[in-house]
This record gives C-alpha cells, structure tokens and sequence, in this order.
C-alpha cells in the first residue's frame, strides 16, 4: 500500500490535516543524524535521499524516498524515541507532509491501512538496503556508478543527470579519483556521455 491509496482511504481528512505541508530545497538538510524525530515525513513531490554518515564525513547512498514514501528508518527511531541514525537531504525540491509522531503511533491501533503502510515501507526499504550490502561487498566499482546513473536518470526521469563526480563518489563512499577514472572508462565503452557537471546515459 501506498500513501496515494492511504490519502483514498477513510481517514484521508485526517492525515492531510495532521501537519502542514513543508516546501524544502535541493541540497537542504531534512534530517541529520543524531536529531531527535518529532514527526514522520511523507513525500508530497520531488525526492529525497537517505545516506549513512561516519564521523569523517564519508557517507554512503541507502536509498531514495519518492512521491508517496516516507523514511522507515525516521519512523522506527521516531517510535521508539531514539535519535535519527540516518541524514535525509533534499535530491530535488520537495514538499513534505510533517505528520506529528503521536498521530502515527495513534494510527498504528486506529488504522489496519497505516500499519500496511508501514509495514511495506519496510519491506521495500530492508531489500534495498541487502542490495547496498551486496553492491558494496561483491560488485565491481563501474559496475555500482552505472548503477547509480540509472537510478538518478529513473529518478529525474530523464537520460541527462545533473551531477559532479565528487557528488557520485560522495554517495559510494569512494574516492573521486577513482570515480572520474571509470566514467572516463564507461565513456569510452559508449555507456555515457561526460559533459561539465553532466552525465548522459546511454545504455
């Protein structure tokens, strides 16, 4: 279930005025890590997306949240009342729904649909994070930067992907050295386009 079937659902009115609606920038920071979670967000429009953080400042890609997803990792921290473990930033200009959390924790009793919700979220979001877990320990570097040019171009839905390298090493947790070394590489094998701050998929 997703959050377009909850908003057709019989609580519809009270989800929607739950919490105001929240416009956010690219680039802005809607959750660090460490902070304590005082709402759940549902995606409205744009994207956000999910990284893991060390101490060094590297971090790495988890997932994306898309137009009727929220962060399963926020509500489960924000159930138990423990701080955030994930950072959440702004991929495209969003609007976010800020439901209260004790509105959420309230529906979980009141509302089977809410607890589907939830309960897929997790699903989806535990097979991502195996495929992180399988991308990093057993595929080739190339193999995880074409991978991750799919996802943006599926994401903006659009072959052209307005990104630096440093943003894809940033978000694979490698250098950016080695990135630029292997989109030179998957250019030459007529899998992208490089242009300045650019890249096209091809394939």
């Amino acid at each position: 279930m997703n959050l377009n079937q909850i908003l057709n659902s019989d609580f519809k009115n009270e989800i929607t005025s739950s919490g105001g609606v929240k416009k956010l920038p690219a680039g802005s920071v809607m959750l660090d890590i460490d902070s304590y979670i005082n709402y759940i967000p549902l995606v409205l429009s744009g994207s956000i997306k999910i990284v893991r953080t060390e101490e060094s400042g590297k971090e790495i890609l988890l997932y994306y949240l898309t137009p009727g997803e929220s962060c399963i990792s926020s509500i489960l921290s924000g159930l138990s009342q423990n701080t955030s473990k994930v950072k959440a930033i702004v991929e495209e200009d969003a609007e976010i729904l800020m439901v209260s959390l004790n509105k959420a924790k309230e529906w979980l009793k009141k509302y089977p649909e809410w607890t589907d919700f939830i309960f897929g979220l997790y699903q989806k979001r535990f097979e991502e994070l195996l495929n992180v877990v399988n991308s990093v320990a057993f595929q080739k570097v190339d193999t995880r930067i074409l991978h991750l040019l799919k996802q943006k171009s599926q994401l903006y839905q659009s072959p052209e992907i307005q990104v630096t390298h440093q943003k894809i090493a940033d978000e694979l947790g490698i250098t950016r050295e080695a990135t630029s070394r292997i989109l030179k590489q998957l250019e030459k094998e007529g899998n992208i386009i490089l242009s300045r701050n650019k890249i096209t998929l091809l394939s």
